[in-house]
């Protein structure tokens, strides 16, 4: 038996939690399932939840910086479509764009990156 049983969260440093919380609530449509000044998460009845923690002078990764630790990937039915929807609600869209179209890499609103790509 493993002593990991289930990854449950993934926890995202960040300088404000609430706004960051709300821009992924919007983008994946998971409820929100804490949110207040330090911490927040969403994803009631997901197999994994995100969440997000206050860290005084937090500083973004950036894109493509080599020294990222992680990013997020969500698969998506239309890559264009989705990248737009996401682009509408506060997200960036980095000049760096490897994977030649297989993928869409955005930035959150703090300057996470994540990645968007098609199941097929």
């Amino acid at each position: 038996m493993s002593a990991l049983v289930q990854l449950s969260t993934i926890v995202i440093d960040c300088a404000d939690p609430a706004a960051l919380a709300a821009f992924y609530q919007k983008a994946t449509r998971w409820e929100i399932t804490y949110n207040d000044h330090d911490f927040a998460s969403l994803g009631a009845g997901t197999a994994v939840q995100i969440a997000f923690v206050h860290i005084d002078g937090y500083q973004a990764p950036g894109w493509p910086n080599p020294a990222k630790h992680m990013h997020l990937d969500f698969t998506v039915a239309d890559l264009d479509a989705a990248a737009d929807e996401l682009l509408a609600l506060g997200a960036s869209k980095p000049e760096d764009q490897p994977g030649e179209g297989k993928w869409i890499v955005l930035t959150d609103p703090e300057g996470h990156p994540f990645c968007l790509t098609t199941a097929a």
